[in-house]
């Protein structure tokens, strides 16, 4: 299985709260919402739609498990929800037990266990592994070398700070880019591999 990050991220690298006020208020982060008006159904529904047909599972971390737990499940009927819904689910926490984990499919990678756990799925058959949100996890995956792909919406606007998913540990990794596409809303959706021999 493929590890695919996908993320909405501002021109400075934030990707915290790009969903709603109360999302993720860590730090005092007080630009929740900020994504919303980039929105583009066609460019960027279209890369979470193509995102979600080749995944095989879904990858949170805690917080981010929790809020797409809290809002996916009552939106059945919609194909997009439907697929989110039925695919199985890991979530890396430390502390959900597993009675908490009331979305459909979900099973629980404790978090001392993450990244073994992790790479025994990256080494399974099956689609892709895919990781939305979760900065913290998705940080992580990078600077383990476990990032596959990196799909990233980086829409027009600065945020002043926030969590970003890039490693700070001053390591160099290459990158190939290997599409972009412009949506109306000036949003650039890229994808990007880590480059051979990287």
């Amino acid at each position: 299985m493929r590890i695919v990050i996908t993320e909405f991220m501002s021109l400075d690298g934030v990707v915290q709260a790009p969903g709603g006020p109360e999302e993720d208020t860590d730090g005092g982060f007080a630009h929740g919402g900020w994504s919303h008006p980039f929105f583009d159904p066609e460019v960027m529904g279209g890369a979470f739609d193509d995102a979600l047909g080749k995944a095989g599972a879904l990858l949170f971390g805690r917080r981010t498990w929790q809020t797409m737990a809290a809002a996916w499940p009552g939106r059945a009927g919609d194909a997009f929800a439907d697929r989110m819904n039925a695919l199985p689910k890991y979530v890396v926490t430390r502390t959900l037990a597993d009675e908490e984990l009331t979305w459909h499919n979900t099973t629980r990678i404790p978090g001392g266990d993450a990244l073994a756990r992790i790479g025994e799925l990256r080494a399974a058959e099956g689609g892709d592994l895919l990781v939305m949100g979760s900065p913290s996890l998705a940080r992580t995956l990078l600077g383990a070398g476990l990032a596959d792909e990196l799909r990233l919406m980086i829409e027009p606007v600065l945020l002043g700070g926030g969590k970003t998913i890039f490693p700070g540990d001053g390591v160099l990794r290459a990158l190939e880019l290997v599409s972009t596409v412009t949506s109306d809303t000036g949003v650039l959706v890229c994808t990007y591999r880590p480059a051979a021999g990287a």
